[in-house]
Order: C-alpha cells, then structure tokens, then sequence
C-alpha cells in the first residue's frame, strides 16, 4: 500500500501547485480540471476551470491536491486528507470497510470513473481517508 497526503487548497490550487513547483522543483501530473469530470461531478460552473485533482512530485516528496468543493470554508478541517492506494480491489474494499467502523463514509467504494474503484470515509478518529484500489 501507497499512503499520500492529500492537500484542499480552496480554490487556490493552481497557484499554489505553481509555487510549490518553484520552491522545490517539482512537476505537476495529471491535473484535470472540474469541467473534465462527468456532469454530475461537476457542481458550480463557476468552478469548471478549477483543478478536480492533481499530483505534484519533486524528488521522493509526493502529494495530492484538489481546489476541494465550491463553499467549503478554508482553512479548517477539510484541508487534508490520507490517500492509500492498494493495487488489488479485494484489499482495497477490507480497508476502506475497516476504516468505516465506527466512521462516516463520504463516498461509498464504488467503482470510479476513472478507473478502479474508489471511497472517501471520515474514520471515528476524525481522520479523513480517501482510499483508490485497482486504478
């Protein structure tokens, strides 16, 4: 298994995927857009042109990141979130059903539609975890 961070910037991604590059020398992969995603994923126009999700890697120091939801107030505790990815769809279903016990499930695991399946739950401790398996 594969654990990232997973960084909501509020509508300020972009900027600050740039100024991340810069300070570290890093690159930006496979930023997709709100306006790439189904329609039903989409939400706010106003948002079409923010980023859904994006990695950003310099040297062995990784991170996912996203501008989060339209409205979802910054700063707080919806800026960070676990990312744990497991190759096998079997392993990755036994930890997000872990991970519910006693939590609440955001998105329930499911299959994605980009690939693999995929589940967001807020654990009992608070923690919230994205977990991607099969992708």
């Amino acid at each position: 298994m594969q654990l990232e961070p997973y960084i909501y910037f509020h509508g300020t991604c972009e900027n600050a995927l740039n100024f991340y590059a810069k300070c570290f020398g890093g690159k930006i992969e496979g930023l997709t857009r709100m306006s790439e995603a189904p329609k039903e994923f989409q939400g706010d126009p106003s948002w079409s042109n923010k980023v859904m999700h994006a990695s950003f890697i310099a040297g062995d120091m990784r991170f996912m990141c996203s501008d989060g939801r339209p409205g979802t107030p910054p700063h707080g505790e919806d800026d960070l979130a676990l990312s744990v990815a497991t190759p096998d769809v079997a392993e990755g279903e036994r930890v997000f059903k872990a991970l519910s016990e006693g939590g609440t499930v955001e998105t329930p695991f499911a299959k994605a539609f980009w690939g693999g399946m995929f589940g967001q739950v807020t654990d009992k401790f608070g923690i919230q975890w994205m977990v991607t398996a099969g992708a």
